[in-house]
């Protein structure tokens, strides 16, 4: 094997590799060898057919195998001798030359293709000791909790008919049957029987719930509403409607009374108990806001500390895919980037920079979990299968064996670990001052509408 470099420019690299027709002629042989005792061909014993004649009768077929196991080898092989970490599958091109193609296939010709890709950049790795950054903590004080269980309590307050002829309230419960119809004619979705709706939730299209206020059950009436412009059915969106309703039944709410019998009705022992769950919920519902603000202190420092050059294939995949997602949420509210106040030209360019700073810190902390061998187990990825398989209730089985058979779905599990355990690694090392603030200093973030790169998992690819 032959390996000349072409191209040398910055992070690109691209070889010619040659692979000599003898090589090649000796796996061919070697190949063919091992198939004398499998094949069966009328007029030889099992085994006992020459590696001539099977070179006539499958050589070609058989050539193509090598061919191929050869591009594969000599590719992997040149990298490993030169000590270089793609950042990508590296891009192979061989000869689209016919007759070419066909010498090497018949053994009368080298093997010569091209290898291109672009290197992962040497990354000078920051002093952690150095990184400062501020976690905030939040006590759980029992407002809150009590502001959580009169959310609990709403949710799941009794309803009891009001009696005959009543007429419906707001924060009533109806129980309708409805037709939708556009220029006279029923439109898809818009059918349903024994609907319940709260008069007040807001739970339907705006001026659908203001217009059943007032009715009693056996009430019969049709209601006239817009469908808002940013509708997510496009196809409804900004039209008017009108709807033929039965109100079946009126039931006006109760109070809840904060008890033993209450907590039981949601599967708990006691009052007590609840009471508990919820404190420990909030302070997990902390946890993680407190994580992810600081993860994001941390990123940001990662991102400001260490600049090398990116590998442009890398920041343009991450690119396309961050913006084929821009363009789609536009489309899906019908907006344009003027209705944002910006264009499409700026745009483009504050989402490069996006791309830019995921691509970066994705290798960043690929490469120091690497240096400091940091490995997902594989009990923490059964874990994340776990938690991605409850998404799914119904599918379970399903959705377990397509990432027991998928090792690219697997890798798509294992990222975010990583990557968790990578911050964790650093923030060991890093300066962490606490402070403690309160709920709404620690939920607020003045950044979060004009930052769409930032947040907590998933902003890298690492």
């Amino acid at each position: 094997m032959q390996v000349t470099e072409t191209v040398n420019e910055g992070l690109k690299r691209e070889l010619k590799i040659t692979v000599p027709a003898g090589d090649l002629d000796t796996r061919l042989n070697n190949r063919l060898t091992d198939l004398k005792g499998t094949v069966r061909i009328r007029g030889f014993r099992p085994g006992k057919v020459p590696v001539a004649h099977l070179k006539r009768v499958y050589g070609r077929s058989v050539m193509a195998e090598v061919v191929e196991q050869a591009v594969n080898e000599s590719s992997q092989q040149a990298i490993t001798d030169r000590e270089e970490r793609p950042a990508y599958q590296p891009e192979i091109a061989l000869t689209e030359d016919k007759d070419e193609i066909e010498k090497i296939l018949k053994g009368e010709a080298d093997l010569a293709y091209t290898m291109s890709f672009e290197i992962i950049p040497p990354v000078e790795m920051p002093d952690f000791a150095d990184i400062k950054v501020t976690r905030e903590v939040a006590e759980v004080d029992e407002a809150t909790v009590q502001e959580s269980l009169d959310r609990i309590a709403e949710q799941n307050k009794p309803f009891a008919a009001r009696e005959d002829g009543a007429k419906s309230e707001t924060g009533d419960r109806l129980t309708i049957d409805y037709l939708g119809k556009i220029d006279g004619e029923p439109f898809e979705g818009g059918k349903d029987e024994d609907a319940q709706i709260q008069l007040g939730s807001g739970s339907f299209i705006p001026g659908f719930e203001e217009q059943l206020t007032g009715l009693a059950a056996g009430t019969e009436t049709t209601i006239k509403v817009s469908f808002p412009e940013d509708y997510p059915a496009e196809h409804l969106a900004g039209k008017e409607a009108e709807f033929d309703v039965t109100v079946k039944q009126v039931e006006a709410p109760g109070e809840v009374t904060f008890d033993d019998e209450f907590a039981t009705t949601l599967g708990m022992e006691s009052m007590d108990k609840l009471r508990e769950a919820v404190t420990e919920q909030i302070g997990k519902d902390y946890a993680a806001q407190s994580r992810g603000k600081v993860k994001r202190q941390l990123l940001d420092a990662l991102d400001e500390a260490c600049k090398f050059d990116l590998p442009q294939k890398l920041v343009d995949t991450e690119f396309e895919s961050v913006w084929q997602q821009v363009t789609q949420d536009l489309e899906r509210s019908n907006k344009t980037f003027e209705d944002e106040n910006t264009t499409e030209e700026a745009a483009r360019e504050d989402y490069r920079k996006i791309a830019e700073r995921r691509v970066r810190l994705g290798l960043l902390l690929a490469d120091i979990g690497d240096k400091n061998e940091i490995k997902v187990t594989e009990e923490e990825l059964n874990r994340a299968l776990i938690e991605r398989v409850r998404q799914f209730p119904g599918q379970e089985q399903m959705v377990w064996e397509y990432y027991q058979k998928n090792p690219q779905a697997q890798a798509e599990l294992r990222a975010p670990v990583f990557e968790e355990k990578v911050v964790d690694f650093i923030l060991e090392l890093a300066t962490v001052e606490d402070k403690t603030v309160s709920r709404e200093e620690l939920f607020h973030d003045p950044d979060a509408e004009n930052d769409d790169d930032q947040g907590g998992d998933g902003e890298t690819k690492a």
